[in-house]
């Protein structure tokens, strides 16, 4: 179910949410990775709240500042993340710009996001840095990591859309 807003409270919200990812991805670089690039994504719990809680519009915005913001705060714009981090999210928005598939929820729009995420970041990898087929070897291996975080950011992010409802955010 969707919010009405006025358009300002709309744009607020996704001010909001916006930097709720930056921060996440600022944080989130601070953690120890958990392999070569491997983050859990933290991040895109704000997208897809912003997908199911104001609509496809605002979580492209909430994407799209998360990067450009994150990288621009971290001081890695136009470096090789930010490029692997854009075409990441790329694919995500890609997902999000398909049709939703009848009764999906935070959980399945996260791990779907979460797959296109990883195989953009790979196929970008291969284009700019790494000409090797080899690295095609390790893509389920990288999947399956997105699959297990696409999961835990749904289930956080249904938490997070369950607590604006309740609360009339």
């Amino acid at each position: 179910m969707k919010t009405s807003l006025t358009p300002l409270r709309r744009d607020l919200l996704i001010g909001y949410l916006a930097v709720a990812a930056v921060a996440a991805h600022m944080l989130e670089a601070t953690l120890p990775g958990l392999g070569p690039w491997f983050k859990p994504g933290l991040a895109n719990v704000f997208t897809v709240v912003a997908f199911f809680y104001l609509d496809r519009e605002a979580a492209i915005w909430v994407a799209l500042i998360r990067v450009l913001g994150g990288s621009l705060a971290m001081g890695a714009f136009l470096t090789p993340s930010f490029f692997l981090s854009g075409a990441g999210m790329l694919g995500a928005i890609v997902v999000m710009l398909l049709p939703p598939l009848p009764g999906m929820g935070a959980v399945g729009l996260s791990i779907l996001m979460a797959l296109a995420h990883m195989c953009a970041q790979v196929a970008a990898a291969h284009l700019l840095f790494v000409q090797h087929s080899g690295l095609f070897y390790l893509l389920p291996w990288f999947l399956l990591g997105a699959w297990c975080t696409g999961w835990f950011n749904g289930v956080l992010a249904h938490g997070l859309l369950h607590t604006l409802r309740q609360h009339k955010v």
